[in-house]
């Protein structure tokens, strides 16, 4: 691996960290300040929401500062958002702590990018293996994430306004850490090919919307399911710190398959380890259906993990077929927006149901997209095997 990709591995860590210690406390910062129960996971949704809002605005930073200037700023916009935190925990704001999260979104759209920036570090052969490589440095998110939010959980006086402050470091450290990544410049673009095709002339291939698609719910499975989950551990009488265990070992599920997904993509091909991944969503939600010990959240969230790493990576690798270096920021922003958007949606939705509808109800949910995702990766493998006879 060479020092570009190791050191953006690292980054990814880092940047994962600040995801799962958000995902880890602000569904419980936020059932601690909400006026009701319901709106418990709006900072969560809120960061998500931020992150839709902002894809618009990292792909321009992107065209405009490049690589390393549009990721340094999303930093600086991280550091910013964690002060805020807070700030809002101290001061017991609920509305304070959901626009800290939105603020933070912007951190998030630009974090997502960095698995594109793999593939712009290496050979055009070694692509699949970069970006594999890559997500596994979120290996660290999940060891020192959950750790973060556990032991910065009394920092301060108030419960987890530490975890945040924490973040806030984090973040300079990360900035330091980017600015001794070296990318490749920005190539001048020639009139003729400024913007390549229109937007809506990727989407409609068949491979780019399959991909996008696939990222979107797969995202949305995994979110649903992950943000719901320390609600629900609690509300089953579980300590914080079985529900740390257990975020653990999901994230270790979702970014330690890293070190060889890129090899079975190139090996078995990328619509395989796709409905690899569908198979193990569902697996994952026929355990959590079957109980509500340790146990069953710790393998359900653990299998979950795997599934989204092969339907993300898979996704990610598969929509890199369709669009041009010169679509390139269109085209990611474009997938980067339906994640959001999904996102968004069962950010809100997994604190409206596990709290009205309960855990099982939750789960039997999830398995309509699951099923459509089942259905495009079907569907786009009959056509292309038609193309191919």
């Amino acid at each position: 691996m060479n020092k570009n990709l190791l050191l953006l591995s690292i980054a990814q860590g880092l940047f994962l960290t600040n995801n799962v210690t958000f995902i880890a406390i602000n569904g419980l910062v936020g059932l601690n300040l909400a006026p009701v129960s319901w709106m418990a996971t709006l900072p969560v949704m809120g960061y998500v929401v931020g992150g839709a809002l902002s894809t618009g605005l990292v792909a321009k930073s992107q065209q405009r500062f490049g690589r390393k200037g549009s990721f340094l700023l999303g930093l600086l916009i991280a550091l910013l958002s964690a002060c805020i935190g807070a700030w809002a925990v101290m001061h017991s704001s609920f509305i304070l702590l959901v626009v800290a999260t939105v603020v933070a979104g912007y951190y998030s759209a630009n974090g997502q990018l960095y698995r594109f920036a793999a593939a712009e570090l290496c050979a055009p052969d070694y692509r699949e293996k970069a970006v594999s490589l890559v997500m596994a440095g979120g290996l660290m998110g999940a060891i020192i994430g959950p750790n973060l939010a556990m032991h910065t959980k009394n920092w301060l006086e108030l419960p987890f306004a530490g975890a945040y402050v924490a973040l806030a470091i984090i973040a300079l450290l990360s900035m330091a850490l980017m600015s001794f990544i070296e990318f490749p410049p920005v190539v001048a673009k020639k009139s003729s090919d400024q913007t390549g095709r229109p937007l809506n002339q990727i989407l409609r291939q068949p491979v780019f919307f399959v991909a996008a698609l696939s990222a979107a719910l797969g995202y949305g499975v995994m979110n649903l399911l992950m943000a719901a989950t320390p609600l629900a551990m609690q509300v089953c009488g579980l300590s914080f710190e079985d529900t740390a265990w257990v975020l653990q070992w999901h994230v270790i599920g979702m970014f330690a398959p890293g070190f060889v997904t890129g090899h079975l993509i190139q090996r078995f091909g990328v619509l395989n380890i796709m409905g690899v991944g569908v198979l193990l969503n569902i697996a994952c939600i026929s355990i959590a259906l079957s109980g509500v010990d340790i146990h069953q959240f710790l393998i359900a969230l653990f299998l979950l993990g795997v599934g989204w790493n092969f339907l993300f990576t898979g996704s990610t690798t598969l929509s890199m077929q369709a669009y041009s270096p010169q679509e390139k920021d269109k085209a990611q922003a474009a997938i980067n927006f339906c994640v959001f958007t999904t996102m968004a949606f069962t950010s809100f939705a997994s604190g409206a149901l596990v709290t009205t509808q309960g855990w099982t109800w939750l789960n039997w949910g999830s398995l309509l997209p699951v099923g459509i995702t089942a259905a495009g990766l079907l569907i786009l493998r009959i056509r292309l095997n038609k193309l191919q006879s």
